[in-house]
């Protein structure tokens, strides 16, 4: 008798949590279903493992990383070239402060134009182009409208 009682034990054990699960549906065989009806449907826009959800995330995601890169991108190259700004700017500056230092003292400055040459120039060619030195000063002749002009470099 231990041995039926302990068969209808464990039927009954094992019977139970499928009766909690099942459901109730007219079109299944013998009424009864082991699955839940579904409340979402896949496919539909809003529910997780839709093709329009997961193109939504893909897109979105797509765009922040491009965006946070694109705004990485420029804020470098803009601060790259405000570096090479300030580079040629002190260059140029250096160059400026040379060019005043090796002059003789009460020379012209640097792009000043003066319509005639001092005494004692005497014609040179640099890179193809004829210059004046005078004393160390070099003067490039031009055309200032119809008169000659000479211009200190």
């Amino acid at each position: 008798m231990s041995r039926t009682r302990n068969r209808k034990a464990l039927a009954l054990t094992m019977a139970l949590p499928l009766l909690y699960l099942a459901g109730v549906a007219p079109d299944a065989p013998a009424g009864l279903t082991l699955l839940q009806e579904s409340q979402a449907v896949v496919g539909a826009p809003l529910t997780p493992v839709s093709a329009a959800g997961v193109a939504r995330r893909t897109t979105r995601r797509v765009v922040v990383a491009e965006t946070s890169a694109t705004q990485a991108a420029a804020a470098s190259t803009a601060a790259t070239q405000q570096q090479q700004a300030a580079t040629a700017q002190q260059q140029a500056a250096t160059a400026q402060q040379q060019a005043a230092a090796s002059r003789p003292p009460g020379a012209p400055a640097s792009g000043a134009v003066v319509t005639a040459l001092p005494a004692g120039c005497k014609p040179e060619v640099r890179d193809g182009v004829e210059y004046q030195n005078c004393g160390g000063v070099y003067y490039r002749a031009a055309f200032q409208g119809s008169n000659l002009v000479y211009v200190v470099q």
